[in-house]
């Protein structure tokens, strides 16, 4: 396992030295293939496009990421940035790579979850795009470029990973493969529209699960903030490090988003703009009010964390289209003359 580290350290040696000219970009496509991101611009994107897809983002988001953090509490997958220094490695073969300020997360490195995550969440948008495609074109190009982007998007962030040393190459195969196994089996059994009580039982669950396995593991003797002592003590600027990296982030914010799309899918004003036909214009201004209120609402962390993402379904599924709905529909009323 060490020599496969130590290749893995060579790799990204390679990618920082022979491609630092696109340091920015690797920069944005790890950015963009943060599992945060599916909540903040995917899911809002997808959902005022498509109903169904949007939720089924949603829903794939919330289940894969509380199982990428379960997978990371018993593989124990070391980090290449702290890795080097734990090792010795750079005594025994110096190497020349350096931090970024988003190298510094605070959870076990393996399956990567932006790999993970994001392959199974944007499974529903590529099926999609490739239906819509194969019922407007012959061309078999065509058809396969949804396909295409998809993967390549995939193996962009899988390679961004590795250059700002947050993962070993190995550690992304093995996020692409389950994400995207995960997409093509949660996909299709995405629920339809249940009881409210339905979703207030599957956060819950998930909130109970992470616990009871955390704590069955730490009775055990299992450390499992490990992996926080080692990223204090090894990235190179206190101030890259991030709460919302930490593994209980994720789960505060899978269990609230879970809750919050119970509540917002039996709101009054989900089934007011149920009734109502947004236009694209329409659309387009609920994606940009949602995405604007997400910004304040971020400053909150864990418990309020948890209420964050209760409420990001009920902005983007009720609130922001019924808010536009009942402007438009003002607008466009007729004027009676006295």
């Amino acid at each position: 396992m060490e020599s496969t580290l130590g290749a893995g350290i060579v790799i990204a040696e390679a990618l920082q030295n022979q491609l630092a000219w696109l340091e920015n970009v690797w920069l944005w496509v790890t950015f963009l293939g943060d599992p945060k991101i599916l909540f903040l611009f995917y899911f809002p994107a997808a959902y005022y496009a498509s109903c169904h897809m949007g939720i089924a983002v949603l829903w794939i988001s919330l289940i894969t990421e509380w199982l990428n953090l379960v997978f990371k509490w018993f593989l124990f997958g070391d980090r290449p940035f702290w890795w080097v220094h734990e090792s010795g490695y750079y005594s025994q073969a110096p190497v020349q790579v350096h931090q970024f300020p988003s190298s510094c997360e605070t959870g076990p490195g393996s399956p990567s979850g932006h790999c993970m995550v994001t392959g199974a969440a944007l499974w529903p948008i590529m099926t999609a795009l490739s239906s819509q495609l194969a019922t407007q074109t012959c061309s078999h190009w065509v058809r396969v470029m949804p396909t295409l982007a998809y993967c390549m998007f995939l193996l962009a962030i899988g390679l961004s990973r590795v250059f700002i040393l947050a993962h070993f190459p190995h550690q992304v195969p093995a996020g692409l493969i389950t994400g995207t196994v995960l997409g093509w089996l949660m996909t299709p059994r995405v629920p339809v529209e249940q009881v409210l009580s339905f979703y207030g039982l599957i956060a819950l669950a998930l909130m109970l699960g992470a616990s009871l396995i955390y704590w069955t593991l730490f009775m055990l003797g299992l450390d499992l903030s490990w992996s926080i002592s080692l990223a204090f003590k090894w990235c190179e600027w206190p101030e890259w490090i991030h709460m919302y990296s930490r593994p209980f982030a994720s789960l505060s914010r899978d269990s609230g988003a879970a809750l919050g799309l119970g509540i917002a899918l039996h709101s009054p004003c989900y089934a007011q703009v149920c009734r109502a036909q947004l236009g694209n214009g329409q659309k387009i201004a609920c994606l940009v009010l949602a995405m604007g209120l997400l910004g304040p609402l971020d400053c909150l962390f864990y418990i309020f964390d948890f209420l964050k993402y209760t409420l990001w379904p009920c902005l983007v599924l009720a609130l922001m289209p019924w808010v536009v709905h009942m402007f438009s529909a003002q607008e466009a009323a007729p004027i009676h003359s006295s």
